[in-house]
């Protein structure tokens, strides 16, 4: 009498299913996998500046850097006005927002191809790579928050300076998840276009560097009037950058229902791109 091999009951913890589905956006899954996702911001955050004489002293070189070229060029020559905010918090304020949404924007935008190895040989949600660039960059945040809150203190302390603390204030994490969503939405519908046009990639340094002017960074949105205003205030992140200055001064301009269009703005270029993002996923290996 052969003997039958018993039979072997199986319990798997994750199956695997191609998805067919456009609406199929696998959030909880991108849940399941925080623990990886936690461990590419740690490679994201010790790669920028591994093997660099200065290390993270680079989070605040850049910055002010950028603030005196800010002050020579459009403060001293431009002569453009600061809304009675001393010119060095009036730029770092502006750079500490835009920097965050650009450095994000540009690393989720090339997610495919810089991904494309590890992409292609073991399963994981690929939305989880993006995420993680987008929660990395926040510490880049963190550090230039950190410089422009002591050059608040040097003004208020050695300067006379008139510094009064608001509950608009409480809107800064709402801020940072403005600015997140934006460049994730942005960042993933630009990464899954690249795989198919290649031209895309080149365009963004010089696309985030132009959209830069577009939103009140170097100037207050109080100079601009006309149809030019119109085009910035379409700029959703034109009301960031001025609720960001208004937390902490109150000048220049700041109104609700510009924050709330930026934030609907947010959820309807983030949920477009999840959508294209999960539907790019499938082939793109054929293409990057």
């Amino acid at each position: 009498m052969e003997n039958k091999p018993k039979e072997v009951s199986e319990n798997w913890t994750i199956i695997v299913k191609p998805s067919t589905n456009w609406f199929d956006l696998q959030l909880k899954d991108v849940w399941r996998y925080r623990d990886l996702m936690m461990l590419f911001v740690k490679r994201d955050f010790v790669s920028i500046y591994k093997q660099t004489v200065l290390g993270p002293m680079w989070f605040f070189i850049q910055p002010l850097l950028t603030t005196i070229m800010f002050m020579v060029v459009f403060g001293s020559i431009a002569k453009i006005p600061t809304d009675g905010i001393p010119s060095p918090l009036f730029y770092l304020s502006g750079l500490t927002v835009w920097n965050y949404f650009a450095t994000s924007l540009n690393k989720t935008s090339g997610t495919f191809i810089t991904n494309a190895g590890i992409f292609g040989k073991v399963y994981f949600p690929r939305l989880v790579s993006p995420i993680s660039m987008i929660i990395s960059s926040i510490i880049n945040f963190c550090f230039q928050f950190l410089l422009f809150i002591l050059f608040i203190s040097y003004f208020l302390l050695f300067k006379g300076f008139q510094f009064h603390l608001s509950g608009y204030l409480l809107l800064i994490p709402v801020l940072i998840v403005i600015m997140g969503g934006l460049a994730l939405g942005f960042g993933i519908i630009i990464s899954s276009l690249t795989t198919k046009y290649r031209d895309l990639s080149y365009l963004v340094n010089f696309g985030i560097q132009l959209f830069m002017y577009l939103t009140p960074v170097v100037y207050p949105l109080s100079i601009v009037g006309g149809r030019k205003r119109l085009l910035i205030l379409a700029n959703p992140m034109t009301s960031v950058t001025e609720s960001f200055r208004y937390a902490f001064f109150p000048r220049g301009e700041f109104q609700w229902k510009h924050l709330e269009y930026s934030f609907v703005f947010m959820l309807v270029f983030l949920f477009i791109g999840i959508i294209l993002f999960n539907k790019t996923e499938k082939n793109f290996m054929d293409t990057v």
